[in-house]
């Protein structure tokens, strides 16, 4: 029997140049050798031909260069979202429409799971206008046992009376921006930044080192990833101890895994030198599907948390300035010593401000340490302005854009965050285009559900759930929003000669559709169906 086999699709898509488009594309040892027609293909010799996709249409598999592995553990948690979302198994979650809602799903788990901490995610205040969730609140939900719910952005962390004395913070005299405080004196149990929020997650069970390496989670994230089409995905922010590290690499070392993880270490609670030293380490165990070695810099907090860094003005509705997550020294040197040692490091920056700290450490450092295509990344640069993505384009930077804003909070920076103009300037991609930055788009799963189409539909159309078109002039094509989840992304992390096209020597990974996304409206892409995948040549359905 041969070894090689011949995919055929109704329409390829290669985002290959020179060779746009095809119905055949060859395979061996989970890896491309060819695409074009049956006969061209012939030429490699005997071969098994696979008619399975005939009536379906291929594209490189899709690239997700901005989630998190807990999008899979997280659903073992109630979910506290405001819009209905997908589950690994496929059950859809309706959204909970009020504080009291929320409270009242997680009190239904407390009557009927265990006697443990009670755990929620997905939550956002900022749908309720100016209503904020307390202790108190809940405290409805158990006066004995540990509460606990993670904002939508992540960067937000609400608990109880019992978990914040647990935490050590149930007390008066504490002065930090982190915790916003009640009358009398206390921490109201709202709890900001990671600085604040780590003492409690450890309460109700939710540190980073077991949401991104729980062995179930990491499972769930890999169906969503076949679900959505996805082939490589991003843990960006991991702990990455050794424990984590060993089940990651027994996961994805079986067969039946069907997703190539790239975690980033996040620097939190080390040095720059012992940060990079760790991701020289790290890379030595990479494989096929574990690709290691690389870091995350976090600069600020959530625009709709009010924890990002915004410069003057500020936030349109008065709110005070948010919270800075890394010093500029830390940044500066993280950078410099990154540069020398040829590891990729990518940033965290929100709010202009951030944006423009990490412009100036990076400025710094490449006088320092000059280094070319060094493809460091800024993540989000939500707020960036035309001035700042020139300088990016002069510093070699990319910039990995949260297009899914538009549609779940565009509304509300809008009307509440930055306001109507900086709002239209919001995630700019066509910026970037005008500017030469090369660009992704992401979901930041589990912060918005993980689907590169629909991040694409956001990209080109830039509709708020209301409907509204969020800076029309930032609109982009369909090619475009295409290429920047799948060669856009596989860029940003220096993988593009392997993943990104469907070409001669790359990985056989695909994303199968049922429809042609260069076919539909653009006000339909988000609703093209996928079927499944192919990774390194093994085929998974969704």
């Amino acid at each position: 029997m041969s070894d090689t086999t011949i995919f055929q699709a109704r329409k390829i898509i290669t985002m290959n140049p020179a060779r746009p488009v095809c119905t055949h594309v060859a395979v061996r040892d989970g890896r491309i050798l060819g695409a074009g027609t049956l006969a061209e293909l012939q030429g490699w010799g005997a071969h098994q031909l696979d008619t399975r996709f005939a009536g379906q249409v291929l594209m490189p598999g899709l690239v997700e260069g901005h989630s998190h592995l807990m999008a899979g553990t997280l659903w073992r948690y109630v979910y506290c979202g405001y819009f209905d979302a997908t589950d690994p198994a496929g059950q859809v979650w309706p959204g909970l429409k009020s504080l009291d809602e929320m409270v009242g799903a997680l009190s239904q788990a407390a009557a009927t799971h265990g006697d443990g901490p009670v755990v929620g995610w997905g939550f956002d205040p900022i749908y309720f206008g100016e209503q904020r969730c307390s202790r108190d609140d809940l405290d409805r939900v158990s006066r004995t046992r540990a509460v606990g719910v993670m904002h939508a952005s992540g960067h937000i962390l609400n608990v109880n009376s019992v978990a914040l004395e647990r935490a050590g913070f149930l007390r008066q005299g504490i002065d930090h921006p982190a915790f916003p405080l009640g009358v009398d004196g206390v921490p109201t149990g709202e709890l900001k930044g990671p600085e604040a929020m780590m003492p409690a997650l450890d309460q109700v069970g939710l540190n980073r080192s077991f949401l991104s390496g729980d062995a179930q989670g990491i499972h769930d994230f890999a169906r969503l990833c076949v679900r959505a089409g996805v082939t490589t995905a991003t843990d960006l922010a991991a702990t990455l101890g050794d424990a984590e590290v060993d089940t990651l690499q027994r996961i994805t070392g079986d067969d039946a895994y069907p997703v190539r993880i790239v975690p980033l270490l996040r620097l939190i609670g080390m040095t720059p030198a012992a940060a990079v030293q760790r991701a020289l380490a790290l890379r030595e165990r990479s494989s096929e599907r574990l690709r290691l070695g690389r870091i995350k810099v976090v600069a600020d907090g959530s625009i709709q948390g009010f924890s990002a860094r915004l410069r003057w003005p500020g936030y349109y509705n008065g709110k005070p300035n948010g919270l800075w997550y890394t010093a500029p020294e830390t940044m500066r040197e993280v950078y410099t010593l990154g540069l020398k040692a040829g590891i990729l490091i990518h940033t965290h920056t929100n709010g202009d401000q951030a944006t423009e700290m990490a412009l100036d450490c990076m400025q710094q450092a490449l006088a320092a340490s000059p280094v070319r295509d060094h493809r460091y990344t800024l993540q989000h640069c939500q707020l960036a302005d035309e001035a700042q993505f020139r300088r990016m384009a002069a510093l070699g930077l990319c910039a990995n854009l949260f297009a899914n804003h538009h549609h779940y909070w565009g509304d509300q920076h809008h009307a509440v965050t930055v306001g109507p103009e900086r709002a239209e300037r919001m995630n700019a991609c066509r910026s970037a285009i005008d500017a030469g930055v090369p660009f992704a788009i992401h979901s930041d799963a589990p912060i918005t559900p993980l689907g590169p189409l629909f991040t694409a539909w956001c990209a080109v159309n830039r509709l708020t759930a209301s409907g509204r078109v969020l800076g029309e002039y930032q609109r982009i094509s369909v090619d475009q929003a295409l290429r920047a989840i799948t060669l856009g992304a596989a860029y940003t992390l220096k993988l593009d000669g392997e993943i990104g096209s469907i070409e001669c020597g790359k990985r056989a990974d695909f994303c199968v559709l049922d429809d042609d996304p260069t076919a539909t409206p653009p006000d339909a892409l988000k609703d093209v169906r996928v079927w499944g995948t192919v990774q390194g040549g093994r085929v998974f359905a969704a």
